[in-house]
């Protein structure tokens, strides 16, 4: 990528927070500039990363000539698993500006070189790009836990094959035609790193997708009070719906089901994500597109069960003395029994 400075050597996690500054125009905060753990500042501190964001979704990011998306670039191949992952914690804010601004055409030299980064690190952690895929069991096969009451004849039916992910083929260049397979890899990367990534990210991610999906939400309603809208709120450009085909459509509901319902205390990281889920629900059911409304379905429901409350038990109080002699009996048997 075009630079018009020479951009500076990115060893270390260091080297890279050092290089950040430069690029800001000011001075880290001031419990960055004192951390004695760069890559965890530039995983996890708040304004460091709003900084970053905020430069991404600014007008005229992701050029050629852009010096931040340079330091994205020459981050993630400095090879250094910390910087890799301090870079993955942008990719919802790099991919979903990207996105919105390319359904426009728009020149993102910048952003695509980034993305193209990250696609050849997936494409080289698969191995020759090989497809992911789970083996599901076969129901011409007899259960193994019954007898079957007449043997099977032959040998027993093959296992089937479910591709979680096709191949990934290698890419130099970033086309229309396969802007939706190199994103959707990318988020795949994303989604494996999901563990490490902070709340912000993670918010940052569900907010995309509503925009992407362009629809409207029961969320949105006068009924509960919509979440705000980060971009919206900073008067910043207004995000586009874009094409969802499948290879993209796929990374993005495991997204959205790992905020929902994964080991996360926020309940406002459960709120966006059932915002995300409904809105994404609707743009399958506007496509018609049968895997992906079936995803997005069973997603919405279990989002409707994570915001009931189980009742707690309650016995009558026979119920309790019932119980009360049940264990003295169990109690005489026992003892009788020795």
């Amino acid at each position: 990528m075009p630079n018009d400075a020479p951009p500076q050597p990115i060893h270390s996690a260091k080297d890279a927070l050092d290089a950040l500054a430069g690029i800001l125009g000011g001075a880290l905060p001031a419990p960055v500039a004192a951390t004695e753990d760069p890559a965890a500042a530039l995983l996890n501190d708040p304004d460091l990363a709003s900084a970053v964001t905020g430069r991404l979704r600014g007008a005229g990011s992701g050029a050629g000539n852009d010096t931040l998306c340079r330091w994205l670039y020459d981050a993630f191949r400095a090879n250094v698993p910390e910087l890799q992952l301090a870079v993955l914690r942008f990719v919802p804010t790099l991919a979903g500006v990207y996105m919105c601004r390319a359904v426009s055409r728009k020149p993102l030299a910048g952003f695509e070189a980034v993305l193209l980064a990250l696609y050849a690190h997936a494409v080289a952690q698969r191995g020759a790009g090989q497809a992911e895929t789970v083996s599901l069991p076969n129901l011409a096969n007899p259960s193994p836990y019954h007898d079957a009451k007449v043997p099977p004849k032959g040998k027993p039916a093959d296992l089937d094959v479910a591709v979680l992910s096709p191949p990934l083929e290698p890419h130099g260049t970033m086309r229309a035609t396969r802007r939706a397979r190199i994103v959707g890899a990318v988020l795949e990367l994303y989604h494996g790193k999901l563990a490490h990534m902070p709340l912000s990210s993670k918010m940052d991610f569900c907010e995309f997708c509503v925009a992407w999906a362009g629809t409207q939400s029961k969320l949105d309603g006068a009924d509960r009070p919509r979440l705000p809208d980060a971009a919206a709120a900073a008067g910043a450009e207004k995000w586009r719906r874009v094409p969802l085909p499948w290879e993209l459509f796929q990374p993005v509901v495991r997204i959205v089901a790992h905020c929902l319902l994964g080991p996360t205390r926020s309940d406002e990281l459960k709120a966006q994500a059932a915002r995300a889920a409904e809105c994404l629900y609707w743009r399958a059911a506007e496509t018609v597109d049968a895997p992906a409304l079936l995803a997005t379905r069973s997603l919405v429901r279990l989002s409707q069960m994570v915001e009931e409350p189980i009742p707690e038990p309650s016995f009558p109080s026979g119920a309790i003395e019932n119980m009360a002699e049940l264990e003295a009996m169990k109690a005489n048997i026992l003892s009788t029994k020795n």
